[in-house]
């Protein structure tokens, strides 16, 4: 998996992925992932497992959605947090993310549930666990990828410009301890159909995200799809 990441990484963040990808642990998260896709239908499909960093450079991170592992269907997953691939039907997490978008800010429902428009303005799209077993979700969840996940946001959250982290249900929250205080946080429960009608719907992340971004000085995300 090693030589896979450093192809597919964006100059900036090889600092520090390649001093983690030295760390025990991550070697014994090579060993799985390498197992895993040899002998299970695992996604995202491998090539794709690191477009989060290939599509938001490190110096260009403005924001972070942060999810929990890939969505476990046929065709859905691409590396990016509750993003699915062209002309696939949007999961429900998705959906309601869409309808909070339209409440929120009053974008049209999107049309194809790929968010790297988003990434590429800035918005890293990160899951807590990178990759996960077919029909199996939360399968690959205590192998590695936390503490990866882990040193991801503490990266970010020790830089000095500032960046909003959304951080979506309990699993995202618990990261909450790695981000600086001079950052902006918004929390909210998981938008999965289970919660979204406990706070998520009417928390307007969207356009709360815009109103810190440009009291920073910084050019706010286009959102709408």
């Amino acid at each position: 998996m090693g030589e896979q990441l450093s192809d597919r990484l964006l100059g900036d963040w090889s600092d520090m992925i390649e001093s983690e990808m030295g760390r025990p642990y991550f070697n014994e998260l090579a060993t799985f992932i390498d197992e895993a896709y040899a002998t299970s239908t695992v996604y995202p499909a491998r090539q794709d497992i690191w477009n989060a960093f290939v599509y938001t450079k490190l110096k260009d991170v403005k924001c972070v959605i942060l999810g929990q592992d890939p969505y476990h269907g046929p065709n859905q997953a691409h590396g990016l947090s509750f993003s699915v691939q062209d002309g696939v039907r949007f999961p429900p997490s998705l959906r309601n993310i869409f309808q909070e978008l339209q409440d929120d800010i009053g974008c049209d429902m999107p049309t194809s549930g790929n968010l790297e428009k988003w990434a590429r303005q800035g918005v890293l799209l990160l899951n807590t666990a990178l990759t996960v077993e077919a029909g199996k979700a939360a399968s690959h969840r205590g192998k590695g990828w936390e503490t990866f996940t882990d040193a991801v946001i503490e990266e970010l959250g020790k830089r000095e410009e500032p960046i909003v982290f959304i951080l979506w249900g309990n699993d995202a929250k618990k990261k909450q301890r790695l981000i600086g205080d001079h950052h902006t946080i918004l929390t909210s429960v998981h938008p999965s159909p289970l919660s979204a009608h406990r706070g998520f719907f009417g928390s307007k992340p969207f356009s709360q995200v815009n109103t810190k971004l440009s009291e920073w000085g910084v050019e706010e995300i286009d959102w709408c799809l």
